[in-house]
């Protein structure tokens, strides 16, 4: 068995421990990040059946995914890195879900090119609970509102949350955070969880895990 496979079927093992031995309800679904490797890395993944790929650069994930995508039509394509307006087009085309809807602009950008082209994409609101200045996302004092003006303003399809904990900080308090804020808009999903702090967003309740590392091995810096 391939190494990667190998890793991802050890995760999917360990989610289903946590699961049972914490009676939880929710069970993730696994979002191989796979920005920086080639698809023959990946491959072996999807000949296995996994369905959900994140990338977080536009122009990697065209060259990368737009023949497979073809050739695998069960295989969804998550937007998981910072998505500026001028590629909305592009992303829209592309992806499945984008879990970095963060300001009216795109908002806007989406909503026009989802009418272009016919197809509708699935929202996460990404939210900078860490009120840090170096990262994206919407202030939760704004939240509400954004969300409101998203889906009816713009008929958008917002699914969810998304949150990036500030490093080193204690993830489980931002994950009861963005949990609670995601219930209060009776909102289903939840983006949160990476291959460092997995654990703890799914005792929170995440439904969607963003894993690179764990499963594709150490990437290339580019």
């Amino acid at each position: 068995m391939h190494t990667n496979l190998q890793k991802l079927k050890f995760i999917q093992n360990k989610i289903n421990e946590i699961i049972n031995q914490k009676q939880l309800k929710t069970k993730p679904e696994i979002i191989a990040v796979t920005k920086t490797f080639p698809i023959e890395n990946i491959i072996p993944l999807l000949d296995s059946g996994h369905v959900h790929y994140g990338e977080n650069k536009i122009q990697e994930a065209e060259d990368k995914w737009e023949k497979i995508k073809k050739n695998y039509k069960n295989l969804r394509l998550h937007m998981v890195g910072k998505l500026q307006s001028n590629k909305a087009k592009k992303a829209v085309y592309l992806f499945d879900y984008i879990h970095s809807l963060d300001n009216e602009k795109l908002a806007q950008k989406i909503s026009q090119y989802q009418k272009e082209l016919n197809k509708n994409v699935k929202l996460f609101i990404q939210l900078n609970l860490g009120d840090e200045k170096q990262k994206s996302g919407i202030a939760l004092s704004n939240l509400k509102s954004f969300y409101n003006y998203c889906v009816n303003d713009l008929s958008l399809d917002v699914i969810g949350l998304m949150c990036l904990p500030p490093i080193d900080s204690n993830s489980d308090k931002y994950f009861k955070l963005l949990k609670k804020n995601s219930d209060d808009l009776n909102l289903k999903e939840l983006s949160m969880g990476m291959s460092s702090d997995f654990e703890s967003a799914i005792m929170n309740g995440s439904t969607f895990l963003r894993l690179g590392t764990l499963i594709m091995g150490e990437r290339n810096i580019t």
